[in-house]
C-alpha cells in the first residue's frame, strides 16, 4: 500500500512538474514565435491583431527590403566579420595569459592574478574607457570593439583553472620529447581542452554579436554600423529617415515599420541560433571542469 502510494505521488509531482516546466517554456519561446509571425505579416494585422502565430496574410516584402538594401545587408557582414575576428582575439589573449597563469612557478604570478580579480571587481567606468579609445586612435575603427574587452576575467579564471587540472605528467613526457612550451600548448593542451574552449568561444561570440553600446559610443560612421546599431536606427524611424534618407525607402519603411522591426530582430537571432546546438553539449562540461578547483 505504502508503495502504491509513493508510486501515485510520485505520478502528480511529475505531471505538475511538466507542466510547470511546459508553462514556463511556453512563457520563453511564444513571444519569439509572435516576432517570427509578425516579420511575415502586414503591419495593418500586427496593429489589428495583438497577438498571433499565424499571419492571416503571409508575405515576405520585410525580408525583400532587408536583403535588397545595401546598408543593412553590409551590417550584417560587419556584425560577422567582428564576431569572428573579435572571438579569435578573445580566444588567443584568454589561452595565452590562462596558460602562463596556470604555471605555479611563474614569478609575479599571485600578483597578476590579484590584478585580474580586482578588474572584476572595480572598474575605471565609461569615460576613462572612452578617452582610452581615443587616445589610442581606435575611433571608428572594428578594433574599438574588439581591444578593451579581448580578456574576460572571469573566462580566463576559468580556463586558467582547467589548464591546471591538466595531468603534470603529459608535460613531463613532451618536455622529454623534446617538446618546447608553444609546443605544449598547441599539441597537448588545446587539444585536451577543446570542451572549455568551445564554451568560451560560443561565449565571446554571442557577446560580440549581440554588442550594442560599444559600437554606438566609438562608432560614429554609418557604413561601418554593426547589425545591432542598424536595428536601432530601424527602431528609431525618424531618426533613420532625418540622418540618412538615401539609405532606405522612407514611405516602405512607415508603412511596414513593426514587421521590418520583427524582421531584422529574427535576421539578427538566427546565427546564434544556429551556432549554439553544435557547441551546447559543452557547456556543462566546459564551465564545471574549469571551476572545481582554484
Amino acid at each position: 500500500m505504502s508503495k502504491k502510494y509513493r508510486s501515485t505521488s510520485g505520478t502528480i509531482f511529475d505531471v505538475g512538474n511538466y507542466l510547470v516546466l511546459g508553462l514556463i517554456g511556453l512563457t520563453a519561446i511564444l513571444p519569439f514565435i509572435y516576432v517570427i509571425a509578425g516579420s511575415f505579416a502586414s503591419d495593418a494585422e500586427l496593429t489589428k491583431r495583438t497577438v498571433f502565430l499565424i499571419p492571416e496574410t503571409f508575405s515576405l516584402s520585410a525580408y525583400k527590403f532587408i536583403f535588397s538594401t545595401d546598408t543593412i545587408m553590409k551590417s550584417i557582414w560587419v556584425s560577422l566579420y567582428i564576431m569572428v575576428v573579435g572571438t579569435a582575439v578573445n580566444l588567443f589573449f584568454t589561452v595565452t595569459m590562462a596558460y602562463a597563469l596556470s604555471k605555479r612557478g611563474l614569478i609575479g604570478r599571485n600578483a597578476v592574478l590579484n590584478m585580474v580579480v580586482f578588474s572584476m571587481l572595480f572598474g575605471g567606468g565609461l569615460i576613462p574607457m572612452y578617452l582610452v579609445v581615443r587616445e589610442l586612435h581606435l575611433l571608428d575603427s572594428y578594433w574599438a570593439l574588439m581591444i578593451p574587452g579581448a580578456i574576460s576575467a572571469f573566462n580566463l579564471i576559468i580556463v586558467k583553472n582547467f589548464f591546471q587540472e591538466l595531468p603534470p605528467e603529459l608535460e613531463e613526457a613532451a618536455k622529454i620529447d623534446g617538446c618546447t612550451e608553444l609546443g605544449l600548448l598547441w599539441r597537448i593542451v588545446l587539444p585536451l581542452s577543446m570542451p572549455v574552449l568551445a564554451t568560451f568561444t560560443l561565449f565571446y561570440a554571442v557577446g560580440h554579436w549581440n554588442n550594442f553600446f560599444s559600437a554606438l559610443l566609438y562608432i560614429n560612421d554609418p557604413a561601418k554600423w554593426p547589425l545591432q546599431v542598424m536595428l536601432r536606427q530601424i527602431v528609431l524611424l525618424s531618426q533613420m529617415a532625418a540622418g540618412d534618407a538615401s539609405t532606405v525607402d522612407p514611405q516602405f519603411v512607415k508603412d511596414q515599420e513593426q514587421s521590418i522591426k520583427m524582421a531584422v530582430i529574427v535576421v539578427g537571432t538566427i546565427p546564434i541560433l544556429l551556432v549554439y546546438p553544435f557547441l551546447q553539449k559543452h557547456f556543462a562540461k566546459g564551465v564545471l571542469i574549469g571551476s572545481v578547483k582554484g
